[in-house]
């Protein structure tokens, strides 16, 4: 099954290139599909922009074979299981998005996105009304993801993986009391490693109602779950459940979330066998009390002990 690359173009979604109508090139490939292959939708971040050479995403982290620009990237697809030649490897979805410029101003085209992501998922659901849908979304690409819920129904997105998300707690409690918002598994995937960056999004973009935070300091909603990846032991707790994830391994870093080992081939897991990983399963992998914001940063440096002489007998 095939990779498309689509653009949000206000909220209307476009194919990256070509002249073929869009519902055409879904009927396509929905008429090769069975009831059960899963749509896996990836939504870049911050500072992308499509078709700009140096920032396109679909030459970076959503191509198959990603080009440094200059720091090199894991391939999204890759990692999610396209590009196997396996025949129920499923439709994947790169999806791009104008998020160059101002904080605020790329946030206020990721609220368009939304609706564009959101007609091109109900095109889909109209096509093939039993295919399971997920999302896996970077830094304000959550956004985008939270926004579509406002403009679909119930079950139209089974499980949406936030990275890092770019995204105030109101903002993401409200989407998930949607129709769609409430059928939909929320998991939210932060680090303190990110907290410079959660820091600047509270500065820079205006919050919802006074006071709110962004989503890297929690998620309380019953179809939500907030796994802290800098943490021993939600590391500890995941490796024993089957997900053996690299050590966090910076004091600040907001990609860490999948350029990590292992974390990619996690979230693969999560949205592709969403059965072996139930919510409520992970959910018990989270400490009652994980680091709090900062303490990744203020924590004093590991030094590395020296191996103590062997004595000598006297």
């Amino acid at each position: 099954m095939p990779l498309i690359r689509i653009n949000a173009k206000g909220s209307e979604p476009r194919l990256h290139r070509g002249t073929q109508p869009l519902y055409r090139r879904l009927a396509e490939v929905n008429s090769e599909a069975t009831r059960d292959e899963p749509v896996i939708v990836m939504i870049h971040g911050y500072k992308y922009r499509p078709g700009m050479p140096d920032h396109c995403p679909h030459l970076h982290i959503m191509a198959m074979h990603p080009r440094d620009r200059p720091w090199h990237s894991p391939s999204w697809p890759r990692h999610l299981g396209f590009g196997t030649g396996h025949a129920n490897e499923g439709l994947g979805i790169a999806f791009g998005w104008d998020a160059r410029g101002p904080l605020w101003s790329a946030r206020r085209r990721a609220i368009e996105a939304g609706r564009a992501l959101a007609q091109l998922l109900n095109d889909l659901r109209r096509q093939g009304p039993d295919r399971p849908v997920h999302v896996l979304a970077h830094s304000m690409g959550t956004e985008i993801a939270l926004q579509a819920l406002y403009h679909l129904p119930a079950n139209a997105i089974q499980r949406i993986v936030s990275l890092t998300g770019a995204s105030y707690r109101e903002t993401a409690q409200a989407a998930l009391e949607t129709a769609a918002g409430q059928t939909t598994e929320f998991f939210n995937i932060t680090s303190r490693e990110n907290d410079t960056f959660d820091f600047l999004f509270e500065r820079l973009v205006a919050p919802p109602v006074p006071g709110d935070r962004a989503i890297g300091l929690g998620l309380k909603a019953p179809n939500a779950v907030t796994l802290q990846l800098d943490c021993a032991e939600t590391l500890g707790n995941l490796h024993h459940l089957g997900a053996p994830l690299g050590s966090p391994e910076r004091r600040i870093c907001h990609w860490s979330t999948y350029t990590r080992a292992g974390t990619l081939r996690f979230y693969n897991d999560l949205m592709r066998n969403p059965a072996r990983w139930p919510l409520q399963r992970v959910q018990q992998a989270v400490p009652d009390a994980p680091p709090r914001r900062w303490s990744r940063l203020v924590a004093p440096p590991a030094i590395a002990m020296p191996l103590l002489a062997p004595q000598k007998a006297s």
